[in-house]
């Protein structure tokens, strides 16, 4: 594939097409020194109804692996987003999920022109089960390479020491943000974590699938505040600073408690208890004490309960299912 000459940024961004990676996308495409936005997306995860809105003509979709993505030019910016983010998905295939974090941050460093910038989507995850409570970016985890999660977590984790080195031995222009539970429009309805899983169920007529006892908790923060986040720290406020850096919500709510609020304003959908999953982390809250120092301002100002409202509002849309009467709850 051959790029043809344009003065502004060339931007490669893999995938695009998924959930975090669409929002992102629309936002790039707000910035006025934009050129030209490759996304490559294979589709495992992502969905092209992600991105058909977009009718920009700086912005193509290649379908396509990442790491054999093959180009003539390189990037002055690139966006690593392609993995699988949900267990039930990364947990069903762990070779082609340390595929596309390792083998694509290895692709796309060889894209990326000398004096690129290279932005990648880590994961609370390389925490592990944390011991520490809220977790720092300076906090090592609690990690086992041997589970069943670890195709993701290890993948993540090896692939920010990659960069961490490349920055090390040539210089590189990177960018490693830590992502905490992010919901919102565009999940997949069959994405399998918390959020997107009882709203599914509920608008579906089942119970609300809980596993174990649910109080093991979670910090979830809306699309919007996260991509806010992500543009300021990314491209926006000119940041010189490599990361890794969390972005989420640091208000702890428990999976059992969303559950709660989901099926009160779903109209009192049942809760079911299933067997815990194996190594499931108890918790997750980020430290956003160097975010809040680099991002002055910046928060997660829409609240978990506003969020879920929204993003049931959105998944009802694309559903068609008529809407049942909702009660609010404070």
């Amino acid at each position: 594939m051959s790029i043809s000459p344009i003065s502004g940024r060339r931007i490669l961004f893999a995938g695009g097409c998924g959930f975090i990676g669409s929002h992102l996308i629309d936002a790039l495409l707000q910035r006025s020194d934009v050129e030209q936005i490759i996304c490559v997306d294979n589709l495992w995860t992502g969905l092209e109804d992600n991105v058909r809105h977009v009718t920009d003509p700086r912005f193509s979709v290649v379908t396509c692996d990442i790491e054999k993505f093959q180009c003539e030019d390189r990037f002055d910016e690139v966006y690593h987003f392609a993995s699988p983010a949900s267990p039930p998905w990364y947990m069903s295939d762990p070779y082609r999920t340390m595929s596309a974090n390792i083998g694509g941050a290895m692709r796309m460093l060889d894209l990326l022109a000398p004096d690129g910038k290279f932005c990648f989507a880590s994961t609370s995850e390389v925490y592990g089960d944390p011991l520490v409570s809220p977790q720092p970016e300076s906090y090592r985890g609690s990690v086992d390479c041997t589970g069943p999660r670890s195709s993701y977590d290890e993948s993540k984790r090896a692939t920010e020491a990659l960069l961490f080195e490349m920055r090390r031995t040539r210089g590189t222009d990177i960018r490693v943000v830590r992502l905490f539970n992010v919901f919102g429009p565009r999940t997949r309805p069959d994405d399998g974590r918390a959020v997107s899983n009882f709203i599914t169920q509920a608008l579906a007529g089942r119970p609300l699938t809980i596993y174990g006892d649910g109080l093991q908790s979670r910090s979830w923060g809306y699309i919007d505040d996260i991509v806010e986040g992500l543009a300021r720290y990314f491209w926006r406020d000119k940041i010189d600073y490599p990361g890794p850096l969390n972005i989420g919500n640091d208000r702890e709510v428990s999976v059992i408690d969303v559950a709660r609020y989901v099926s009160q304003v779903m109209g009192g959908c049942p809760i079911q208890h299933e067997a815990p999953v194996p190594q499931d982390p108890t918790n997750r809250c980020p430290d956003l004490t160097l975010a809040r120092d680099l991002l002055p301002g910046w928060e997660c100002k829409v609240d978990y309960e506003e969020g879920v409202r929204r993003t049931i509002d959105w998944f009802r849309e694309e559903t068609g299912r008529p809407a049942p009467r909702i009660t609010l709850v404070s």
